[in-house]
């Protein structure tokens, strides 16, 4: 698994915890509908710390809540270069 899927996968466990739609997040967030597509759909290869933060702050979150998680921890995690 890429860091990208873990973002993606953190996302979709979260809109669907908190009841939230893409297009919500997209707007509380400010993550462009094509970049979040991007992320969701595994088009992007890797996600920038930027746009994490921001789809953090969406979820009325700080980026250490957002990346406390099991999907982030483990061995699996591949880098992308």
């Amino acid at each position: 698994m890429t860091v990208n899927d873990a973002v993606a996968q953190r996302i979709t466990a979260l809109l669907k915890e908190r009841d939230i739609s893409k297009y919500k997040l997209e707007q509380l967030s400010n993550v462009k509908h094509g970049s979040l597509a991007c992320i969701m759909n595994g088009r992007n290869k890797t996600v920038t710390l930027s746009t994490v933060m921001m789809i953090a702050k969406g979820f009325n979150m700080t980026l250490l809540e957002f990346l406390d998680d099991e999907v982030f921890v483990s061995d699996e995690l591949e880098i992308e270069q």
